[in-house]
């Protein structure tokens, strides 16, 4: 069963609309993600590789988890569901820091249109890597690295195939508070 998205204006706001993901991507309507960093106490971020049968960048490394809102959740509720989903990972509600919405307008060559919201969180792992369970059909593959190791891969994101490198103003602002909330 396909997955209903809440539509919200340019603007963000609800429309009180929803539709299914194929539709909102194949129309170009704008909705909510939730963005969920994670990062470890050693100031090691963990970073997911896409899976490869994704439909938008596949095999990139990105975010530790992300994923779209259901019709009728909040942001929160969301972001829980995803950390669980995706890598098998329960944590409560009040774990999360947000640090910001970013809006992210994207058409891809495969004819989805992208009109994104992405609230953004951030929370400490506190298990080891060994402890996660990824989604095979989301995430081929879970990674830590140090902010340093980070920051020299974006910093080549255009020629290693890392990150998406369009991105690179949001990854920065991720980075940043990350590297606030540790030191």
């Amino acid at each position: 069963m396909e997955e209903y998205i809440d539509i919200v204006t340019k603007s963000g706001k609800p429309t009180g609309k929803s539709a299914t993901k194929t539709e909102i991507h194949k129309k170009g309507w704008y909705h909510n993600t939730v963005h969920i960093w994670l990062y470890t106490s050693k100031g090691e971020i963990l970073l997911q590789q896409r899976a490869a049968s994704k439909a938008i960048c596949p095999l990139l490394w990105d975010v530790s988890v992300a994923g779209h809102i259901d019709a009728g959740e909040t942001i929160e509720s969301g972001a829980i569901r995803e950390i669980k989903e995706e890598i098998g990972l329960k944590i409560q509600e009040d774990y999360l820091e947000k640090i910001g919405v970013f809006p992210c307008f994207q058409t891809y060559p495969n004819g989805i249109i992208d009109n994104e919201f992405h609230h953004t969180f951030i929370a400490q792992l506190n298990v080891d890597l060994s402890k996660l369970t990824p989604r095979k059909e989301e995430v081929e593959a879970l990674k830590l690295v140090s902010i340093s190791k980070f920051k020299d891969l974006l910093d080549n994101s255009d020629k290693n195939g890392h990150f998406v490198s369009s991105n690179y103003d949001y990854y920065i602002k991720v980075l940043e508070a990350i590297t606030k909330k540790i030191n």
